[in-house]
């Protein structure tokens, strides 16, 4: 089977997030791996306007194309007032096909680890068609951020990432030949 590549989706694009350090945390720990090709994917670099506007045909193109070229994705997902952030919503919005039959990690943050956000975010992908692995990391604003803007994780989630990225391979793979 041909190297499966990986998207690592920032879902927040406000001014000093720290989704950022969050992801190049967790491409360090996935590229030291070797087993696969991981990349950044950044919703702020698409610019995609809220779902349906008029003018959101190109951004939408783009997104989706970048979309169309991965395997599998983590995201990195921040909790706000209890869910996701309206622009990973609308994200996942502005594409359907590109999404079926794939699947996603979610490595989350925020006061109580993001999971409200996290768990939000798997009905969603379940809708897309996207098979979400088991394995989730949770990251503390008050544990494994300094000043809730350095981002200093304790030593046990690099396990936790390794095991989610397992997971999330095998699932990949798999998912691929229904996609041949």
């Amino acid at each position: 089977m041909s190297t499966l590549n990986i998207g690592i989706i920032l879902g927040s694009t406000r001014q000093g997030r720290v989704s950022p350090q969050v992801g190049e945390w967790v491409k360090g720990i996935a590229e030291a791996r070797g087993d696969a090709n991981y990349e950044i994917v950044d919703i702020a670099d698409y610019k995609l306007p809220f779902f349906g506007e008029s003018d959101s045909y190109a951004e939408a193109q783009a997104w989706a194309a970048k979309l169309a070229t991965l395997d599998g994705f983590v995201f990195i997902v921040q909790e706000y007032n209890h869910s996701l952030t309206g622009v990973l919503k609308n994200a996942l919005d502005s594409a359907r096909d590109e999404w079926h039959n794939k699947a996603a990690g979610i490595v989350s943050y925020g006061s109580g680890g993001g999971v409200r956000a996290a768990e939000h975010l798997r009905g969603i992908l379940g809708e897309l068609s996207v098979a979400d692995v088991r394995v989730h990391p949770l990251l503390s604003l008050f544990t494994d951020f300094e000043n809730g803007s350095v981002f200093k994780p304790a030593d046990l989630h690099t396990a936790n990432v390794n095991a989610m990225l397992d997971q999330l391979l095998a699932w990949s793979g798999a998912l691929k030949t229904l996609r041949s």
